[in-house]
């Protein structure tokens, strides 16, 4: 996969499916009966660990500069 396209993807799932995901999860946590607060925390602080595991691949290198670009041309904003 390409940086290009590593950085667009990684675009798109901050940008949309972090927003989804936020609201099934909280959306399946409310079907249960409120458990106690650190329980509640727990979940939530998993759930936000859960999400990033299956695009480590996309998101990996995405802040560094582009490595395909030559050396001596300035980077791309």
């Amino acid at each position: 996969m390409t940086y290009r396209t590593r950085r667009i993807l990684s675009l798109l799932v901050l940008l949309v499916g972090l927003p989804v995901y936020i609201v099934v999860a909280i959306t399946v946590v409310g079907w249960f009966d409120r458990p106690h607060i650190v329980l509640e925390v727990a979940i939530y602080v998993g759930l936000g660990f859960l999400w990033a595991l299956p695009f480590k691949a996309v998101f990996k290198g995405v802040g560094r500069a582009d490595p395909d670009q030559p050396p001596d041309t300035p980077p791309e904003e």
